[in-house]
C-alpha cells in the first residue's frame, strides 16, 4: 500500500510546474497548489506582504506535498474512508475541491445510502462510504472513478474554455480524462472512438 507521503507526490508530478493559465479559473499554480490556496494559508513566501503569482513561483515541491497532506486529505477527512477511495478522492480533491467529496455523495446515494450532498465528510458519509466498499468490493473505485469522468465531461459540455483540457488538438483524451481513468481498471477506460463520439459536438 502507498503512503499518504508518495500519493501526495505522484500528485505534485501529475500536477506539473508554475502555470498561469487564463483559461484556468485556479489562476496562477505550481504543483497543483493555486495562488487562492496560498492567500488562504498566508504564504507569502517573498515577505513583501502580499501573496502574488512570485510566491507560487518560489513554492517548492516539499512544500506543496506538506500542502496536499495537511489541507486536502487529512483535513477534509479523506484519510477516513476506505481505503480503496483514498488515492483518488485525494487526486480529485486537489483538482477539483470539494466536487470530489460531492461526486462520491452522489455515487453514494444512488447506491441507496442517502447522505447529504454537502462536499462534506462528515460521520455520515464516512459510514456509508464505509458500508458501500462492503457492499461492491470490487467496483466502488471504478464507479467513482467513472463519475469522475464523467463531471470532468459535463464540466467541458457546460465551459467551451475547459474543453481542452478534456480533450486534445488532435482530438484524443485530455487530461482531464487520463487522470480520471488513471484510477479506473483498463477494461472501464473509454475507447478513443468512444471519447472522440462522447465530444463530437463539442467546436
Amino acid at each position: 500500500m502507498k503512503s499518504v507521503r508518495q500519493i501526495a507526490e505522484e500528485i505534485v508530478a501529475r500536477e506539473g510546474g508554475y502555470v498561469n493559465d487564463p483559461a484556468d479559473p485556479g489562476g496562477a499554480t505550481k504543483y497543483g497548489v493555486t495562488i487562492h490556496t496560498m492567500r488562504r494559508l498566508g504564504l507569502d513566501l517573498d515577505r513583501d506582504g502580499q501573496v502574488t503569482a512570485q510566491d507560487v513561483r518560489r513554492l517548492t515541491r516539499e512544500t506543496a506535498v506538506d500542502i496536499f497532506i495537511d489541507h486536502y486529505y487529512r483535513r477534509p477527512r479523506i484519510d477516513e474512508l476506505p481505503e480503496m477511495l483514498r488515492a483518488t478522492v485525494f487526486d480529485m480533491h486537489v483538482n477539483a475541491g470539494v466536487n470530489a467529496v460531492r461526486i462520491l455523495q452522489r455515487l453514494l446515494c444512488a447506491m441507496r445510502l442517502p447522505v447529504a450532498v454537502d462536499g462534506i465528510i462528515g460521520p455520515k458519509t464516512i459510514a456509508a462510504a464505509h458500508a458501500a466498499a462492503a457492499a461492491a468490493p470490487g467496483h466502488l473505485a471504478d464507479a467513482y472513478g467513472i463519475a469522475r469522468r464523467n463531471y470532468y465531461y459535463a464540466l467541458a459540455d457546460a465551459r467551451p474554455a475547459s474543453r481542452r483540457f478534456a480533450r486534445r488538438r488532435d482530438g484524443g483524451k485530455g487530461g482531464w480524462i487520463l487522470r480520471a481513468e488513471e484510477f479506473i481498471a483498463p477494461r472501464f477506460h473509454l475507447t478513443e472512438a468512444g471519447h472522440r463520439e462522447r465530444t463530437a459536438s463539442w467546436h
